[in-house]
């Protein structure tokens, strides 16, 4: 029985090529669709999952009130870690690991005792024995046990000791960093490479050296391995005694006010799992790590089942919309005997065929893509073959689809009763579709909030890129890991400065980009006690031309000046926000503090962005101060590849035999907001699949409805009907279902995009220019796809159609 419903479900798919080719292509393409979204989800939701104490393993946040406003940090003083361990039992090791201090614009120079050349790496962190062992470092050469409790120690990842020792004996190598002869490192371990699917990217770490430390300098991140029976709730609450036992007398002995001090009391700490960190870390948080974003992870779980349901329709629509063709089957079988169940069997099998078949070219569809969904992505995702659960779970789910969406087409079919059949008084399929029409509403409903989503994450993504950021990035290279010139770089500078390509350059690390060092610090009005109201500002330390190479407005004062020698001493200028967070109506003159210096405001800059746009420009302060990670050169209007030749010149006389490093900094804030832009390129090409596969099933009603007309479309041809009015006929009812989807579909994308775009601290409006544009785009999709078959039918010989009459 069983074969010969396969012999009656393949002879149906044989018999209608062009229903045959919707149904299958249109599941193919939601199943290719669905695996690829699954693959990006499941390796987002991958992340920091490897450890094996992964539900123990923890990162430590600091939250309080300032203002008014939740402030939240991720970064701890260096004795931080010693005190959780020591104080709460609850703790079995706290580690610290350090990301900012040598993070920068720049890459660090690095070189083999022996070689000539000094070659330019970058993913360095500071960690301590305890990091190491807390997050599980595996290391394949060298004691796990003392690898970084020893200074000028270094360990590196097994892609780097092969490129550095081929011969694979790296150990006890000595290796120098920024051309530092004086400070040699050897290497005491090689570890795994570090897991892709790690909050954390490193592939050189180096020991903590400062083993004193102060309680008022904050830049470690801290992680605490927990008994796994601690109450994590209490153990939060007992932290807090940490305040009051540390901090609050290391502020006192430094003179921080007393309504300061009852600030820092209202604050605590929290515990965040390691599991959470990439995909669900607050933004305000600010920990300068590369994140998922959870909405993304929901938003494209919701398409990918959407698509799906999509394909099913189709399958639904096309199955039930083909009633009349199978009646006179269902009828017959019905009349010599044919029991319900036998027929709903048939269907069914019928149903599963159409299913693996789909899965089959949907899987070889997705292993197709996967390529450049990997380099729109920026992942390296592989379809899971080793697994034993991937092969039977695409088994059990093409047999749950196929049994899901042929369960109603086949008690449909299976219900008509054979008298009405062959009387000739059952209802033609096309005629009889309330469900189909809620269906197609479903599809078009989908697809238009879709189209809204990509219209809004397309203009967002646009304002960004062109948003005025306050400050010049056009035509600035940041020539990296200039830290290996030593004291030659102040001349290095003056040398490209006279250059006729080149306008200014400044020397620095602290740049307006991603990976930029960054150095946060408490300020207040020198000499008042202002109710608590120490601000938290970024203090870069930057060199005299740094205002007029980036292009900076002066909005008051002056900028700084080799002709004030204070300057470079205790001159600070700060931006507009900083002036606002002080409370300051006259700021030239004031005296602020960040508890270890005092400076006098000199000027006040325009506020300018240096990170993500999601982000509100915060306080910022410059003072003069020495840091060659980076040389950033501002060049004249004209060819920057002869301006990059005469650069290249100067660097080749300075450092012989040392390749030149460099990057454009308009391409370095193209990578702030890169996570975004990938993001959005992914919605709108899943966007696509959708309309894609909803846009297959209206072709297919569409053909159908012609097919199910033909006869009146030729009576009425012969009666002398023009050509508008069959075309008016056959597309007015499909059109009504498209505007009642755009009429459902706009307040649902305004909504879901309102909430997208509450990420953005600076947001495009949603005027309704936008939702009337993808109204519009939605009926062209429609009218075109329909079009083809009115068009046709509309042009039909009436004697081909009543031929058989």
């Amino acid at each position: 029985m069983f074969r010969n419903h396969l012999n009656i479900a393949w002879r149906s798919i044989k018999k209608d090529k062009l229903f045959t080719f919707i149904k299958i292509g249109g599941f193919a393409v939601g199943i290719a669709a669905c695996l690829l979204i699954t693959l990006f989800i499941g390796n987002e939701t991958s992340y920091d999952t490897h450890y094996q104490r992964k539900d123990n393993i923890y990162r430590v946040v600091f939250q309080g009130m300032l203002q008014g406003e939740v402030m939240k940090s991720t970064h701890f003083q260096l004795p931080f870690a010693e005190a959780l361990e020591s104080d709460f039992a609850e703790i079995t090791k706290a580690g610290k690991v350090n990301t900012i201090e040598i993070f920068g614009a720049g890459k660090r120079g690095f070189r083999v005792n022996g070689a000539q050349e000094n070659t330019f790496e970058e993913n360095f962190i500071i960690a301590d024995q305890e990091a190491l062992e807390i997050l599980e470092i595996q290391l394949e050469q060298g004691d796990a046990a003392t690898a970084l409790t020893n200074p000028k120690s270094i360990v590196i990842s097994r892609s780097k000791a092969d490129k550095y020792f081929p011969n694979g004996n790296a150990i006890d190598q000595v290796v120098f960093l920024d051309n530092d002869t004086s400070e040699p490192y050897t290497v005491t371990g090689i570890m795994e490479d570090i897991p892709e699917n790690m909050h954390l990217n490193f592939d050189f770490m180096l020991p903590v050296e400062d083993t004193e430390g102060s309680w008022t300098n904050q830049n470690y991140f801290t992680y605490v391995l927990v008994n796994p029976n601690a109450n994590i709730e209490e153990l939060e609450q007992k932290m807090s005694s940490i305040i009051e036992k540390y901090i609050i007398p290391a502020q006192v002995e430094r003179g921080r006010s007393a309504s300061f001090i009852d600030v820092l009391r209202t604050a605590e700490y929290k515990l965040q799992p390691v599991t959470d960190i990439y995909l669900k870390s607050d933004l305000k948080m600010q920990d300068g790590l590369k994140h998922g974003d959870v909405k993304f992870v929901w938003l494209f779980a919701a398409i990918a089942i959407f698509v799906l349901l999509l394909a099913i329709i189709n399958f639904i629509n096309l199955s039930t919309a083909k009633s009349a063709n199978r009646a006179k089957e269902v009828g017959l079988r019905k009349t010599i005997g044919a029991y319900r169940n036998s027929l709903v069997n048939q269907f069914l099998t019928e149903s599963v065929m159409f299913s693996i078949i789909s899965f089959v070219l949907g899987v070889v569809l997705a292993w197709a893509l996967l390529p450049f969904f990997n380099e729109i992505a920026s992942k390296s995702i592989e379809l899971p073959w080793s697994h034993w659960w991937f092969v039977p779970t695409l088994l059990a789910a093409a047999l749950f689809v196929g049994l899901l969406a042929g369960i109603y087409p086949a008690f449909y079919l299976s219900a008509f009763k054979p008298a009405n059949v062959l009387k000739g008084t059952l209802s033609v399929g096309s005629k009889s579709g309330r469900l189909r029409s809620g269906l197609v509403i479903f599809q078009f409903t989908t697809s238009v909030i879709l189209i809204i989503g990509t219209l809004i994450i397309y203009r967002q993504m646009d304002y960004i890129v062109s948003k005025e950021l306050g400050y010049d990035k056009e035509r600035v290279v940041v020539l990296e890991g200039t830290n290996i010139l030593g004291n030659k770089t102040e001349s290095f500078k003056q040398q490209l400065s006279s250059l006729s390509q080149v306008k200014s350059a400044t020397s620095t690390n602290y740049l307006p980009i991603d990976g930029g060092s960054r150095n946060g610090n408490t300020f207040m009005v020198d000499g008042q006690d202002d109710g608590g109201r120490g601000i938290p500002a970024q203090i870069w330390r930057v060199d005299y031309d740094y205002i007029e190479t980036l292009g900076i407005q002066l909005e008051k004062g002056r900028s700084f000046s080799k002709e004030f020698a204070y300057d470079s001493v205790n001159s600070i200028v700060i931006n507009s926000k900083m002036v606002r967070d002080l409370g300051l109506q006259d700021p030239i003159g004031k005296k602020l503090n960040n508890n270890s210096e005092v400076f006098e405001v000199i000027g006040v800059i325009e506020d300018f962005h240096f990170k993500s746009l999601k982000e509100d420009i915060s306080a910022l302060s410059l003072v003069i101060g020495k840091d060659y990670g980076a040389v950033s050169v501002k060049l004249q209007k004209g060819n920057p590849t002869d301006a990059l030749a005469a650069i290249e010149q100067v660097w080749n006389r300075n450092v012989p035999n040392q390749a030149l490093n460099y990057s454009f900094l308009e391409q370095e804030f193209a990578q702030i907001h890169e996570d975004v832009q990938r993001m959005g390129k992914i919605f709108n090409s899943f966007a696509l699949f959708a309309i894609l596969v909803a846009c297959l099933g209206l072709f297919a009603l569409s053909a159908f409805m012609v097919e199910q007309r033909r006869k009146e479309i030729s009576i009425r041809r012969v009666l002398g009907a023009p050509f508008q009015n069959i075309y008016k006929l056959l597309t007015f009812d499909f059109l009504k279902l498209i505007i009642i989807s755009i009429a459902i579909a706009t307040p649902i994308g305004w909504y879901l995009m309102n909430r997208w775009l509450e990420g953005f601290a600076y947001r495009i409006s949603m005027g309704w220019e936008i939702f009337l544009t993808a109204g519009l785009i939605a009926l062209c999709i429609a009218v075109l796809t329909i079009s083809y078959q009115s068009i046709g039918a509309a042009f039909l010989q009436p004697t081909k159609g009543l031929r058989n009459e």
